[in-house]
């Protein structure tokens, strides 16, 4: 809504490291992944997939114990990820102190510098064009379920659940059988 209204940079700022902050990062163009020292995060986000999502990566409250290990950590971490191709976008680990505003001209640079990259190789017409697809998938899959209509309680459901639980039916097949039954009659 924001972008259809013209705002050319929005930002979303998610708490956590877990499946929502993964799916909300999938309809980003850039995805900043913020952690700090003596916090556990490096281990959160490598539980959490946020590794594999990050594009740029900042360690704040850089000033306190731990930062340059949680950074070096981190480091660590992407370096065991996927082998990269020559010319593949390399993340970034930028150390801030955002209470001063220490090493915020660091993340913007870090930021650009990924946009740049990103319509250099056509990664952001690939995203874009990613989550498009993805969004006309789910509004066609809520259409077509509301033509459905609710199942439950459906005698044809019904039937065909009595043939699975008795193994006389697989499930797979069952549910080609009920989409023909239901298509038939849209």
């Amino acid at each position: 809504m924001l972008d259809a209204a013209g705002c050319e940079v929005v930002l979303v700022e998610t708490v956590g490291v877990g499946q929502s902050e993964v799916e909300i990062a999938a309809q980003a163009d850039t995805t900043v992944v913020l952690l700090a020292p003596g916090m556990g995060d490096g281990i959160q986000a490598a539980k959490a997939g946020i590794l594999e999502i990050g594009d740029v990566y900042v360690v704040n409250k850089a000033d306190r114990d731990g930062a340059d290990a949680t950074a070096r950590e981190l480091n660590h971490m992407l370096g065991l990820g996927e082998a990269r191709a020559a010319g593949d976008w390399r993340p970034p680990i930028v150390k801030t102190v955002a209470a001063r505003g220490e090493g915020v001209d660091q993340v913007v640079e870090a930021l650009e510098k990924h946009r740049a990259w990103m319509e250099e190789h056509g990664e952001l017409a690939r995203r874009r064009r990613g989550r498009a697809a993805q969004e006309v998938e789910t509004i066609a899959v809520t259409a077509l379920r509301q033509r459905f209509g609710d199942l439950h309680g459906d005698r044809r459901l019904d039937a065909l659940a009595e043939r699975v639980a008795a193994g006389v039916l697989d499930p797979y097949t069952a549910a080609d059988e009920l989409v023909a039954a239901v298509t038939a009659t849209l």
